[in-house]
């Protein structure tokens, strides 16, 4: 089966900034993959990049075998890391606009969720906590059956009480043939759900491989690993 994403010496350039550095890489379809690196490591360019937000400068990507473009954005469900959400709006309007703007959007997975973590459809989400509003930006996010979720900082705004359940959310509610790519900084709240990771630095990939296989070679957690890799 084709990789969900395809990267041939991919490279952005930004005037004199190498942000992406000739990377060449597949990700697997079926795999919860960690995108990890510390700030300005390219790990936003390439998310803008797959979700054709941005051009490269050189180099291909394909998402399903197709170049970024208007194809793509049925395939790829992305939460940025800030909000996009219209805060005049109730939260079952922002529900009811997915449905009509994503045919794979499935209204029973969002209310069952929203139900789950007690927030209230009928709330405008200018009333919502920040924490909230992340929550509700994930469940719209979750509640599609699309090939590739990418969720750039996802747990990064919610309560610790609530990660666990959001972490729980993410795993239970996705397509299983799909691919979901997790870029955050916490590590250790993440990795138990981790398939693979892919280190990133300098806008180059210094290491991918499975989280498992990190564990036993290394004899540490990921998170652990993590800092001694990015240390220097």
């Amino acid at each position: 089966m084709t990789p969900i994403v395809q990267c041939r010496g991919l490279t952005k350039v930004y005037g004199r900034k190498i942000a992406l550095n000739q990377i060449c890489m597949d990700l697997e379809r079926g795999r919860i993959i960690g995108l990890l690196g510390p700030n300005g490591s390219g790990k936003t360019t390439l998310i803008k990049i797959m979700n054709g937000l941005l051009n490269p400068t050189a180099g291909e990507i394909l998402i399903g075998g197709v170049r970024p473009g208007v194809e793509t954005k049925y395939k790829i469900s992305y939460l940025p890391e800030r909000t996009y959400l219209y805060p005049g709006m109730r939260v079952e309007e922002m529900v009811r606009y997915f449905q009509d703007f994503y045919p794979d959007f499935r209204m029973d997975r969002a209310y069952d969720m929203l139900a789950r973590l007690q927030i209230d459809p009928r709330e405008r989400l200018k009333n919502l906590s920040k924490g909230t509003k992340e929550k509700v930006q994930l469940i719209l996010v979750m509640s599609r059956d699309a090939d590739l979720y990418i969720l750039d900082e996802p747990i990064a705004g919610v309560d610790p009480a609530s990660r666990d359940y959001i972490l729980h959310t993410i795993v239970q509610n996705y397509n299983r043939n799909a691919t979901i790519l997790l870029s955050t900084h916490l590590i250790a709240d993440v990795e138990n759900i981790l398939d693979e990771v892919v280190f990133i630095r300098y806008g180059n990939i210094i290491l991918q491989a499975g989280a498992e296989q990190i564990r036993r070679h290394e004899g540490k957690s990921i998170d652990r690993f993590f800092r001694e890799v990015f240390a220097c």
